[in-house]
């Protein structure tokens, strides 16, 4: 009786909960997984393995009469939007007050039109593998630029240090030899392994090989690349990339270190943000520091690492008609300092560090933090030494210090790259502080094993309740990991009212509901082989 009924409704099972378990048990699957691997390779079809990794390539040029247009794109069956042309056109080329003098580049962000195809499956299988902030977006393109007869480069994903060290190599080969280069370079791409995360790769290249890390979800936090190098084979020695994605967020931070903390605050929170700086890459650095600032969590809200008059979002994110959007932005143009005058958050006269003969730079910068800063409102506070001291957080708001290894590195010139490395594991800490008690909230919301039941549909995590976890604190909050002292509820319900909570809670909410799905179907399972068992047992009597 109960064979026939578990029967029916392990055959009727969601076909989605078991496109769920294939997909999530894909990275134990072993020789299964290799030989469904080398049966996708067989089928692969010219530019497949370009598309892996690059949407195209365009060549952007500008005309006295006509303005900026794209000269060619390749390959050449790659279609774009008018939108997302004239985007690109735009981004292509910094401001003219910019002063970019000479080889420039750059990255930028650009929106993809609606209607066009969305991820393909490498990316899809790619995104499941891969840490959330690197996970290919769905919603828009990167481009890398290199400025001198603007060279483009459109992919998925925001590896800012690869591509633009792809995009150096590319762009002098073709102002030398012209559209042959083009061609040669994207021949190349195409030979390239599909971006696996875990796997380190060689990437030839116009007579060169990259080396280089796509980093996993499985890999230790703060750890990006491997120890042991790859071996080539080949006589060339490789360019090795030691992070696809990881800038010198020290040489950005530098000249408001001190402010570091009320910087990670904004954008944990998703506070909007502007950056105003004299060159897109400048800004566009920044930019990028800036949404690195919360990693391992994802940055989930907008970010243009370079952001024109000309962009298709122009008039979306400049209206006065209401509070400003969740997005950080970079700009050059000095319009912008008058349109963006009611933002909250901005930052202006930005000049990155530069390390010359032992001696280094220092630059003003401007920032103008309207509700963190016991100031008027309208008022811009430049951070030189004398305004430093004026500043102060109000009581309400978190207040740490630097580690003392980081003060020490700044008292000794220590090498830029020593100080990112330590810079970053200290927002690393801060930010998994942040993160462990909502994590084990999270977990706590998972129905008990006992609960799950063959003859009952999957259960389901029980809704997140903000009160709740605000009640857990006092006993399994920040404190415990941090010595962070401040008005930590106050921070969190600040994070609950951001795009930053949605996208962790949509994706942990997921991931719990497949894991139910997964431990339902085992129990159904299991039911089935029992009642077989005893089905088979009572024939065997009768017989």
């Amino acid at each position: 009786m109960c064979y026939s009924k578990l029967l029916g409704d392990y055959a009727s099972f969601n076909f989605n909960t078991m496109a769920a378990v294939s997909l999530l048990g894909d990275s134990d699957k072993g020789e299964d997984c290799e030989s469904s691997d080398t049966l996708r390779s067989s089928a692969i079809l010219p530019w497949d393995r370009f598309s892996s990794w690059c949407h195209c390539v365009c060549i952007v040029t500008f005309d006295l009469e006509l303005g900026q247009a794209i000269e060619v794109i390749y390959p050449g069956h790659v279609k774009l939007s008018e939108q997302e042309k004239s985007n690109i056109c735009y981004l292509a080329f910094p401001d003219s007050n910019s002063g970019c003098m000479g080889d420039t580049q750059f990255h930028v962000r650009i929106r993809q039109a609606p209607g066009h195809r969305g991820l393909l499956l490498e990316h899809r299988l790619y995104n499941q593998k891969c840490p959330p902030y690197l996970q290919a977006d769905p919603g828009h393109y990167c481009g890398y630029v290199y400025f001198r007869q603007s060279v483009v480069l459109i992919s998925r994903f925001p590896f800012v240090n690869l591509f633009t060290e792809v995009c150096a190599l590319i762009a002098p080969e073709y102002f030398e030899n012209g559209e042959p280069s083009i061609e040669a370079a994207c021949h190349d791409i195409d030979q390239w392994p599909a971006p696996v995360p875990g796997e380190l790769v060689n990437l030839p290249l116009l007579g060169t090989v990259i080396q280089a890390y796509i980093p996993s979800q499985n890999n230790k936090v703060g750890v990006s690349s491997p120890t042991s190098p790859l071996k080539v084979n080949t006589s060339l020695t490789p360019t090795i990339i030691p992070s696809v994605h990881e800038i010198n967020i020290f040489r950005c931070f530098y000249p408001i270190l001190s402010h570091i903390h009320m910087l990670w605050e904004l954008v944990l929170t998703a506070e909007p943000i502007v950056v105003m700086a004299s060159s897109p890459s400048i800004c566009s650095e920044m930019v990028q520091a800036l949404v690195s600032m919360i990693h391992p969590l994802s940055f989930c809200a907008d970010y243009r690492p370079f952001f024109t008059i000309h962009d298709s979002e122009f008039k979306e994110y400049t209206t006065k008609s209401h509070a400003p959007p969740p997005v950080i932005l970079g700009v050059t143009n000095p319009f912008f300092a008058k349109t963006l005058q009611h933002w909250p958050h901005i930052i202006r006269n930005l000049k990155l560090w530069v390390r010359g003969k032992q001696e280094v730079e220092v630059v003003d910068m401007i920032l103008r933090i309207r509700h963190k800063l016991e100031q008027s409102e309208s008022e811009d506070v430049p951070l030189n030494k004398s305004t430093r001291q004026q500043l102060k957080l109000r009581m309400d708001d978190i207040i740490c210090t630097l580690p003392e290894d980081l003060k020490t590195g700044v008292q000794t010139k220590r090498p830029f790259e020593v100080q990112t490395a330590l810079l970053r594991r200290h927002l690393l800490e801060l930010t998994q502080s942040f993160m462990i008690p909502l994590e084990r909230y999270m977990a706590s919301l998972m129905p008990l094993q006992k609960n799950i039941s063959p003859y009952k549909a999957a259960p389901t995590p029980r809704p997140f309740n903000p009160d709740d976890f605000i009640a857990t604190l006092g006993t399994s909050g920040p404190q415990l990991t941090s010595g962070t002292k401040g008005d930590w509820v106050g921070l969190y319900r600040r994070f609950f009212r951001s795009a930053n909570f949605s996208g962790w809670f949509n994706t942990r909410y997921r991931e719990v509901s497949q894991k139910l799905q997964i431990l339902q179907l085992e129990a159904l399972s299991d039911a089935v082989s029992i009642c077989h068992k005893d089905e088979h047992t009572k024939i065997s009597h009768l017989s």
